[in-house]
């Protein structure tokens, strides 16, 4: 199926609940290591959206005009913390050939019972409902579930025998994510959180997610967390090395808070299928084990609650990152003058790519100013030509009543004379 939103009967399948906020970004595919991955775009600027800036979004017309130019490759949603929007996301699921479901998806859509779409794979769906999410996991297996700081692509292809308006389905999204998402979070303590309790650092650190997003942006190397936060892995040999730099930075801000590590990372434009593949004998999928190392690699950890440490977050931060890969295997990560010098090669390139832009529109405009110009001349030409051939049709007459005059006076001297 397509990505792109074609007809206009396609926009007007989309809930008024999410037409009427200004939420909307653009995403293109763009493939990060064999993987398919959705980049976010600004689609005033078309530069990098970030589903946690209010800044990079736009109303849903915007985005609609930028994707009609070729340059995304479909739309996506943001939801917020103000919103009371949560989305719900069944992957792997549906034959795209037949378009049936398998029987834990088609239960799962029937349960929530509110607006429910194709996903843009044409392999899953898409539900979203009002509600609050229930905390705790937010994702196991193919289910998903989102309702802050993500963005959901939109396709406005609506399942058919399914709500064409988001509903308040409260109760449904609480038995949905105990049944499939929850799980017993004695679980995940392992020896990593021993370590923690050892350096006296067990506590839950108080700091929602986007309060932490914007106090890691704000820090020292705040440049270099954004552009990992975004899915930019330049500067990096491989995408498993920007997984292990942007974890790094995660455990010292989280304060080696694993599952919030984890939640934060699945937010992040370096999320892909791999994260949750399993990579090792012991069971252990790839993201489990990256989490780990970093955690075991950090050797400091923010602490909110310390009044001093914002003079020394942004060192701790920048040391124990490149303390992880030397840790790792003695691979040095892009130090902060080779991460400025990437982060400005990116905006030159951006810069380039509006220059010719503009250039482009200077060029069109000139030879608009030389069609005018052309075409002024001839309505010049033609004017001084009618104008020519009106004093030719003057000079006669004025001809002709010289002779007469002429004539007269011959006559008056004959008439004397005689």
């Amino acid at each position: 199926m397509s990505n792109k939103l074609e007809s206009e009967t396609d926009v007007e399948a989309i809930p008024e609940a999410l037409t009427e906020r200004a939420q909307w970004i653009c995403w293109r595919e763009e493939n990060r290591n064999g993987d398919p991955t959705k980049i976010p775009v600004d689609p005033e600027t078309g530069d990098f959206a970030s589903s946690t800036d209010d800044r990079t979004w736009s109303d849903l017309e915007t985005a609609l005009e930028y994707a009609s130019t070729g340059k995304a490759d479909g739309l996506g949603f943001v939801f917020t913390s103000t919103d009371p929007i949560v989305g719900i996301d069944l992957d792997k699921c549906r034959d795209p050939e037949t378009g049936r479901p398998d029987p834990e998806a088609k239960r799962i859509v029937q349960q929530l019972e509110s607006y429910t779409e194709v996903s843009p794979s044409g392999t899953g769906y898409h539900v979203i409902i009002h509600g609050d999410f229930p905390g705790g996991r937010n994702r196991r297996g193919g289910v998903e579930m989102y309702d802050q700081s993500r963005f959901f692509t939109v396709t406005a292809d609506h399942v058919d025998g399914t709500p064409t308006s988001i509903n308040e389905r409260q109760d449904a999204l609480e038995a949905v994510h105990e049944e499939f998402v929850a799980e017993d979070d004695t679980n995940d303590v392992d020896a990593t959180d021993s370590r923690r309790d050892e350096l006296g650092q067990s506590q839950t650190l108080d700091l929602e997610d986007e309060e932490l997003l914007e106090k890691a942006r704000s820090a020292g190397n705040g440049e270099k967390f954004d552009r990992l936060w975004r899915g930019n892995i330049s500067g990096y040999d491989s995408q498993s090395e920007a997984d292990m730099a942007l974890c790094c930075l995660l455990a010292f801000w989280t304060g080696g808070n694993r599952m919030q590590m984890d939640r934060l990372f699945r937010q992040s434009g370096l999320i892909r299928g791999k994260w949750d593949d399993i990579h090792h004998a012991d069971g252990s999928t790839y993201g489990e084990k990256t989490l780990e190392r970093a955690i075991a690699a950090t050797g400091d950890f923010y602490e909110p609650t310390t009044p001093t440490v914002e003079t020394s977050v942004d060192t701790a931060a920048e040391t124990d990152t490149d303390t992880a890969w030397t840790l790792e295997g003695g691979i040095a990560e892009p130090g902060s003058v080779g991460g400025d010098r990437v982060y400005l090669e990116e905006k030159n390139d951006l810069l380039e790519a509006r220059i010719d832009e503009l250039e482009q529109l200077v060029a069109d405009q000139r030879d608009q100013i030389e069609q005018l110009t052309a075409e002024r001349q001839q309505l010049r030409s033609i004017v001084e030509q009618q104008e020519s051939d009106l004093e030719d049709t003057t000079e006669p007459s004025s001809e002709k009543d010289e002779e007469t005059s002429s004539l007269r006076t011959r006559m008056q001297r004959l008439w004397r004379r005689s």
